[in-house]
């Protein structure tokens, strides 16, 4: 009998060993990426991008002369714009035999040439065929009649967090990098750009990485690398981010048939639900999207859409918050007819919309024009952000005092200290001082960081017009 408990007792101890053993290894664990990293080499691609920026420098811009003074004249020679050509590197995949090459738009954006080097030694020009700043996205056609070796696109839809995803790009100027992790999270907002909608990961990405693919183990795009979290510009701490390869896709082949994006367009200003509105509202929870205005004759309007109302469900589609019914919106079709579940009076009502052209409103229009205006942005190249000049349309638009003076932030670079501000904050004041023009702000941010300052005290108005006081350091 005891030689048959002992049997018992050790066999006991082998099935507990094993079970957790068993567990762990219940899905494959890739012994080596070297075979995937080997065949998508040759369509990754390192992407170079020139272009001049002029700068007004003045030495002796504090002194003041008597008007009249021979030295006035003199002095003034020193105001004349100096350029110089400023490099930026990223990254690149081919997604087409024939050479087109998808990147980020802020790889590319401003720039007078763009080298695209494949296998890490050939050199092509490229030329643009179309770029999304909205989504950060760039097509590039490379100028060759070679063929070259392209890379499909995944469904980022099926991708779950904690699979295994690879990395290939050009960081730093090591082009050819392969990194390795997982997906950390998804759906991530971030608030970088219009459609957050990021892929979280853990492989290293750098400053360089931008506009490379992540890959999963088949080999097919599921991302595409944009920006990572880098508190101090330490480089990656392996929290990056991705813009996902199927709401991409989409804006890409828009991009390769037109040149330009076809979005659908609602006409509304909205802002989030709260716990308050909702309890006030007599909602069950705090979701869906609140409408703070309605833009004249929009496709909203037209359907009797009221500021007040609060938008639900778009297209048999929950809105789940503010965010994603943009989203939603710019992902249906042009000319769809959809319906919309709406709260209003404490009730829930449909209404049918014929959706219009995001590209085609005069919303959109003014936002272009602003763009385009080269000639009102200043580069703080300390900051590494772009900024302009608040205007009246601004003020008028989103409701500010009538007194209110600053700047509008219209980039932000990677590796800026400014990672808890957006494009299209409003910068007020800095250190302190009301803030009056873009000059006025680039020579104060001049003058604090040679005296040796290491935090910048910035109020700001973000994009639902809430001002507050925030810090950045700069070391």
């Amino acid at each position: 009998m005891k030689i048959y408990k002992k049997v018992i007792n050790f066999s006991l101890i082998i099935i507990l060993l094993n079970f957790p053993i068993s567990f762990v290894h219940s899905k494959t664990v890739p012994s080596s990426f070297a075979d995937l990293a080997e065949k998508l080499m040759p369509s990754v691609v390192n992407i170079a991008s020139t272009q001049t920026i002029k700068t007004t420098s003045n030495p002796f811009k504090n002194f003041q002369f008597p008007p009249g003074s021979p030295f006035e004249d003199m002095f003034k020679e020193f105001n004349r714009p100096t350029e110089r050509k400023a490099t930026a590197l990223g990254s690149g995949f081919i997604i087409d035999q024939k050479g087109i090459v998808v990147t980020n738009n802020h790889v590319i954006q401003g720039a007078e040439d763009i080298i695209v080097s494949v296998n890490g030694s050939t050199e092509y020009k490229a030329k643009v065929i179309g770029t999304d700043p909205y989504m950060d996205l760039a097509v590039l056609q490379i100028e060759s009649d070679e063929k070259f070796v392209p890379v499909s696109f995944g469904d980022s839809d099926r991708a779950r967090v904690g699979d295994w995803v690879i990395a290939i790009g050009n960081p730093f100027g090591f082009g050819g990098t392969v990194t390795s992790g997982i997906i950390s999270s998804r759906n991530r907002d971030i608030g970088l750009t219009r459609y957050d909608d990021f892929i979280q990961t853990d492989a290293s990405i750098n400053v360089g990485n931008s506009g490379g693919p992540l890959f999963n183990l088949d080999g097919e795009v599921i991302g595409i690398n944009t920006a990572i979290i880098a508190p101090g510009q330490s480089g990656s701490i392996g929290i990056g981010f991705a813009i996902p390869s199927n709401p991409a896709s989409n804006v890409i082949s828009q991009l390769i048939e037109f040149g330009e994006t076809k979005r659908g367009w609602l006409g509304v200003r909205i802002q989030e639900v709260t716990k308050e509105i909702a309890e006030v509202e007599k909602l069950e929870k705090a979701g869906g999207a609140l409408v703070a205005s309605v833009s004249e004759n929009s496709p909203a309007d037209k359907a009797g859409i009221k500021a007040g109302d609060i938008i639900l469900e778009f297209d048999e589609r929950k809105v789940d918050t503010m965010r994603s019914l943009p989203k939603l919106v710019a992902q249906t079709k042009v000319g769809k007819r959809v319906i919309l579940k709406i709260w209003r009076n404490q009730k829930l009502i449909s209404k049918k919309v014929l959706l219009g052209r995001l590209e085609s409103s005069e919303q959109f229009k003014a936002e272009a024009n602003i763009e385009s205006d080269a000639s009102k942005y200043v580069r703080i190249e300390n900051l590494k952000i772009s900024i302009r000049d608040l205007n009246k349309n601004d003020i008028s638009e989103r409701k500010f005092p009538k007194n209110t003076t600053g700047v509008v932030v219209t980039e932000i670079l990677e590796g800026s200290p400014l990672m808890f501000v957006s494009v299209n904050d409003v910068i007020v004041e800095l250190q302190k001082k009301k803030i009056t023009s873009s000059n006025q702000f680039s020579d104060l941010v001049k003058k604090i960081i040679d005296k040796g300052a290491q935090t910048l005290y910035l109020a700001i108005y973000n994009s639902n017009n809430q001002r507050s006081y925030i810090t950045v350091k700069l070391k």
